[in-house]
């Protein structure tokens, strides 16, 4: 019990931590559009149905209230959406448009004539400032969660083999705010550790509420039903003080977005449908014109870099500036993939010989340690990553996309099993998740996992995050891109 207190102390210092932010961020913005836009003293030009005077200082104060009773309604700072996922930045956005609605219709009603250039600067600039400093207090939580700080404390209760699936992705994603504090499980002894999860088991699964209370956790995680039954969830959740203990109920579905994922009760069941991923129509029309688009601007804004780049490697080392490499794309077809050249000429002759020496030559990733064939402006370029650039022309002409799966050679395609084949139903990209996610310093069935996740649940808004972690790798470079 003293931990669940815990729990939700954490949870109201948080959310009063977001309120100040959230409304410094909105002072900020109102008043400095304000101010920017036609100075402190001005006056609103009056309305014609009770003759308002009314002075843009308190326009600016009423919009910053109004804002901050908004983003309260619309449950921005609740426990369930913040910190994780894209449900706190989705209620921002949707609180925000709603405002701006009342506003202009309350100003149309009022007649009162507010400047459209203060208004549609300062929303937008309002949006975009509350979403950054909760992604900033975001990466904070992340923090502390992963050194298991502000998160929940659980148990998980169920068979032995779905209590291991359920805690091995918990554990992988500490930052999702789930702490596995122990089990309980149809057999086994207390004490026992499950498999290589390192849970411990508490009890039988009869037991789940006095192991919840004797460890002082807040959360019991029914990972399966099969031993307990409808109505043991039911006297289950009973037993749970509300408020401060809580039941989730985990279904054994992992690698699948919540966009695919909806709840119908039906006859008093909880049906849970799962959305089957399309790769046709107008899905795949938005995500060809997000590509044409941002290649096209990133090649106008990166020309200078890229002619530089072009230099460096003409003049360090003999051959050709780019490498045209064939590699594996959309539905198995081969493509020319075009880098910087940072390798010497006919390194692709030497590769066999290094694999073998290296015993690698029968896994799907063909990485070299300490590459020899590497020149030396071509550790510099693969280093921060500037060996892709070129790639914005296969974007451009479409045999790649800006975000998918990393393409591969033929002979690593050779080795894909049935699922990792999947890989293939989407244009391979300049950067994906398992890039962004470890990069080449992931062994293949980490990066498998990545890349099947972005295959079956890929959107524009996973895109943009995907490219926006991916310039972040890039300003801090790891271990190098393939």
């Amino acid at each position: 019990m003293r931990t669940a207190q815990r729990r939700d102390g954490w949870e109201i210092s948080y959310a009063r931590r977001l309120v100040v932010t959230d409304a410094l961020a909105l002072i900020w913005v109102a008043f400095g559009v304000q101010i920017a836009w036609f100075g402190l003293d001005s006056r609103v030009v009056d309305g014609s149905i009770a003759d308002l005077a009314v002075g843009y200082t308190a326009v600016s104060v009423i919009i910053v209230v109004a804002w901050l009773i908004v983003l309260a309604l619309y449950d921005t700072r609740d426990p369930r959406y913040i910190g994780t996922g894209a449900g706190e930045y989705r209620r921002i956005v949707d609180s925000a448009i709603r405002l701006f609605a009342f506003v202009a219709i309350a100003a149309y009603a009022l007649k009162v004539d507010l400047a459209r250039g203060y208004i549609f600067i300062a929303f937008p600039l309002g949006v975009l400032l509350l979403v950054l400093t909760r992604w900033m207090w975001r990466q904070w939580l992340n923090a502390q969660r992963r050194n298991g700080r502000y998160s929940a404390q659980v148990v998980l209760v169920g068979s032995s083999a779905s209590v291991e699936h359920i805690a091995r992705e918990l554990i992988r994603h500490p930052e999702e705010g789930y702490r596995v504090v122990g089990a309980c499980v149809p057999t086994g002894a207390i004490g026992q550790q499950l498999g290589t999860t390192g849970v411990t088991v508490l009890g039988r699964i009869s037991d789940a509420v006095v192991a919840l209370r004797s460890v002082g956790a807040d959360t019991v995680a029914v990972t399966s039903s099969d031993d307990l039954g409808a109505q043991a969830v039911r006297e289950l959740s009973w037993e749970l003080e509300g408020g401060r203990e809580h039941l989730i109920v985990a279904p054994s579905l992992t690698e699948i977005n919540g966009p695919r994922i909806h709840t119908r009760p039906v006859a008093g069941l909880p049906l849970i449908h799962v959305e089957m991923p399309r790769y046709d129509g107008s899905t795949l029309f938005r995500k060809r014109a997000f590509d044409i688009v941002g290649s096209s601007l990133l090649i106008i804004a990166l020309s200078p870099l890229l002619v530089a780049l072009a230099l460096a490697v003409r003049f360090t080392s003999p051959g050709p500036i780019l490498y045209r490499q064939e590699r594996i794309g959309l539905n198995g077809q081969p493509f020319d993939m075009l880098k910087f050249r940072s390798m010497r000429v006919n390194a692709d002759d030497e590769l066999a010989a290094l694999l073998a020496a290296q015993g690698k030559g029968d896994t799907p990733l063909f990485k070299l340690d300490d590459d020899p064939r590497i020149t030396s402006i071509g550790h510099v370029l693969r280093r921060h990553s500037l060996d892709e650039f070129p790639q914005l022309f296969n974007v451009l002409l479409g045999s790649m996309s800006l975000v998918g799966p990393r393409p591969q050679r033929e002979g690593e395609v050779a080795l894909y099993d049935d699922a990792a084949r999947r890989r293939l139903l989407l244009k391979p990209g300049m950067s994906g998740l398992w890039q962004v996610g470890g990069r080449s310093s992931l062994g293949w069935e980490d990066a498998i996992r990545l890349d099947l996740y972005y295959v079956e649940n890929w959107s524009i808004t996973g895109d943009l995050v995907i490219l926006w972690r991916t310039v972040r790798a890039v300003l801090s470079p790891g271990n190098e891109a393939r």
